[in-house]
């Protein structure tokens, strides 16, 4: 009898320790999801010149153009609606808050070095450029981990040439 309870305690112990590595994967997984969700919506952003600056000969990103297109990438990838709210068929459940977006344009002088303390990121800009720190919080499958929330970050400048 007791080797048969043996038995029922070590597969409990054994499916929750499985069901830890799955829920650990599955937060990976998200995580990745969501970085390649913030550089993708980065890049389009930066690539969003502002036409009366290049008319002049400058090379600048239009601010308005570019928060339009980094939102519109980042609810596409991440399929959430226009409040940043899931849809339906999306992975998350909470949603995704952009807490920092910031245009980083020829009125600073370049290599530029862009620090925000709060969310402890630091990135160096060689040209005008976009930076978004995104945050974002794990749909737990399992509940076997504690909730999980990431300020994902992301930059990327205007390619030239």
């Amino acid at each position: 009898m007791y080797k048969l309870l043996l038995i029922v305690v070590m597969m409990s112990v054994w499916i929750s320790i499985h069901l830890l590595q799955i829920e650990e994967e599955l937060a990976m997984q998200t995580l990745f999801l969501g970085k390649h969700a913030v550089n993708r919506a980065v890049h389009a952003a930066a690539q969003q010149l502002d036409p009366e600056a290049f008319g002049d000969g400058l090379l600048q990103i239009a601010p308005d153009a570019a928060a339009e297109t980094a939102a519109r990438y980042l609810r596409v990838n991440l399929r959430l609606d226009e409040n940043g709210m899931p849809l339906s068929d999306s992975l998350f459940k909470h949603p995704v808050e952009v807490v920092v977006f910031e245009v980083v344009n020829d009125d600073r002088i370049f290599p530029y070095t862009y620090r925000n303390d709060t969310y402890q990121y630091e990135v160096t800009l060689q040209r005008p450029g976009v930076v978004m720190i995104a945050h974002v919080i794990y749909p737990r499958a399992f509940q076997l981990l504690d909730s999980i929330e990431w300020h994902i970050k992301g930059a990327a400048e205007l390619v030239t040439g």
